[in-house]
């Protein structure tokens, strides 16, 4: 694909091993259309388009050289011009220009040295930015860019742009004037999953050992519509050695967010149909409470959990499902729910509050003479009673008494 006499990257399929029959054989070399990629392909903002072009047989692209076109402006400009045309001189094409295509300002001097080349090639200037206006470039340099666009303007034949309020820029460069020619964005290779189908589910806390990571890679190939939001760290010191792990790690439908603050993880689980505890079924496991439960229903989500002894303490908010079937049968019932909370759930959650759970602690502090200022207790306070009586009341319980 490089192309070692110029530096180049340039890709034609077919035509490339059609071009290179043809000097060798002395026959004339096809007409072609050259894209000048800013970039390399895979990273080019307009990708999709580009690639579209290169299905036709007459259609390469070329990638940026070794030395890169934001090379031009850094340099001075008569320096750039030159670098420019010593480029076009080397680059070698599988074919002969008809069209050569810019996608930015920075690319004019190169295209200019191989129309000097190929005086009958025509220039095509793709705008999809205002570019001479970049946030990043001093004013020397927009000034710079500024020139070297207009000059791109003027001498290209087709004047391309993405929005109607870039073209009303376009100088009016012929006579009569040509407009410019108004070609929008594409976005074939964006993902676009059925959003009716979507389900949204959430996992708050450790990604690690605990987790069962067969159940979440089955599940989530299971169901493509699923978007699994991971909030926590991962470890992979903990499971780098597990394939289930890594195909998780590579899952497009599980989204690794990484530990977020508590505010942000309500608003994430806000986001969500239902949470999730994906442990693992082990001893170790078996009898806890996941704290992640609660969060969940604070915000009115439910949760789908493995069949674990310890998570049936709140089976008021807990959804038992056992396998991959059964989760994402599970998971599919939640759908929608991220717009329809269930309220008396939240206000269950809500009342979990620390002085309910404490309760049984306060009662017994109360029951061996602790006082505590709680449950509607009549008690003075020790700082009203004689030091005579706080030792009386002491002598009176089991412990003091031996």
């Amino acid at each position: 694909m490089t192309d070692p006499g110029g530096g180049y990257g340039w890709r034609a399929g077919s035509l490339g091993h059609a071009a290179e029959r043809a000097e060798h054989t002395g026959r004339e070399l096809p007409p072609i259309a050259v894209l000048l990629l800013p970039r390399e392909l895979e990273r080019f903002i307009l990708r999709d388009q580009a690639e579209d072009l290169l299905t036709a047989p007459g259609v390469v692209a070329v990638e940026p050289a070794r030395i890169s076109y934001g090379a031009y402006l850094r340099l001075p400009a008569s320096v750039g011009d030159g670098l420019a045309a010593t480029q076009a001189r080397r680059l070698k094409l599988p074919g002969v220009p008809r069209v050569i295509v810019i996608f930015h300002p920075l690319q004019y001097p190169l295209a200019r040295g191989l129309i000097a080349r190929h005086p009958d090639a025509e220039l095509w200037y793709w705008r999809w930015d205002r570019y001479e206006a970049a946030y990043d470039a001093s004013p020397r340099q927009r000034e710079r860019l500024g020139d070297l666009h207009l000059a791109a303007t003027l001498r290209a034949a087709v004047n391309i742009v993405v929005s109607d309020a870039l073209g009303e820029l376009a100088p009016e460069n012929t006579d009569p004037p040509t407009p410019p020619l108004l070609v929008p964005l594409a976005a074939d290779s964006f993902p676009a999953p059925d959003p009716s189908a979507t389900v949204v589910a959430v996992s708050l806390g450790h990604l690690g050992h605990r987790t069962d990571w067969a159940l979440l890679r089955a599940v989530s190939e299971r169901m493509p519509e699923l978007v699994l939001l991971l909030i926590g760290e991962w470890h992979d010191a903990e499971c780098a050695h597990d394939p289930d792990y890594q195909a998780c790690r590579g899952a497009p439908n599980l989204v690794w967010l990484g530990r977020r603050s508590d505010e942000e993880a309500a608003r994430l689980i806000a986001l969500a149909d239902v949470g999730i505890v994906p442990f693992e079924r082990s001893e170790f496991n078996d009898t806890a409470l996941p704290y992640r439960i609660l969060k969940y229903a604070k915000l009115g989500r439910h949760t789908v959990a493995p069949d674990l002894k310890g998570v049936r303490t709140w089976d008021r908010a807990v959804t038992i499902a056992d396998g991959p079937e059964e989760w994402a049968a599970a998971l599919r019932a939640s759908a929608g729910a991220r717009s329809n909370p269930d309220l008396e759930l939240r206000e269950w959650a809500l009342a979990q509050t620390a002085y309910e759970q404490n309760r049984p602690l306060w009662e017994r502090l109360e029951a061996l003479g602790v006082e505590s200022g709680r449950l509607g207790s009549e008690r003075v306070s020790s700082v009203d009673t004689p030091p005579a009586a706080r030792a009386g009341r002491r002598a009176r319980s089991r412990d003091s008494a031996g």
